[in-house]
């Protein structure tokens, strides 16, 4: 049988993994055991609070340059952001200035954004 996980065992292959592969790990847990995030109850509780500072609620994520990184590495981040294919990425990133992701939360952009300036590109969240 196979040993058991502990939490901290969990928790430390979790800040190991990138932005898009933590969501793509949400996404799975979601539909494998028919849950959906807890981002209400946290909404919830944050009014419980009091007032919070109000912000945008839909962003759109803006590749700006690809900076002095390679291509290939942009291309394929914005592949995995975007869910194209190899070509329609490709031709997105030639496009800069571009819209990659448009009426997303800030939340998702920011992450998002991480993983393309971790390529070396340059990006931006409006």
């Amino acid at each position: 049988m196979a040993e058991k996980l502990t939490n901290a065992q969990i928790i430390d292959t979790l800040k190991q993994m990138s932005a898009l592969e933590l969501n793509s790990l949400v996404k799975e847990v979601e539909t494998e055991f028919g849950v959906t995030a807890a981002a209400p109850v946290a909404a919830a509780s944050a009014e419980e609070e009091g007032p919070v500072k109000k912000g945008p609620t839909e962003v759109s994520l803006i590749l700006k340059g690809l900076g002095t990184a390679g291509k290939v590495a942009v291309i394929k981040a914005v592949q995995a952001i975007t869910g194209l294919g190899l070509m329609d990425a490709k031709k997105l990133v030639d496009a800069v200035p571009a819209t990659i992701k448009e009426k997303i939360s800030p939340v998702e952009a920011e992450a998002y954004k991480k993983t393309l300036t971790d390529t070396g590109a340059e990006a931006e969240v409006k």
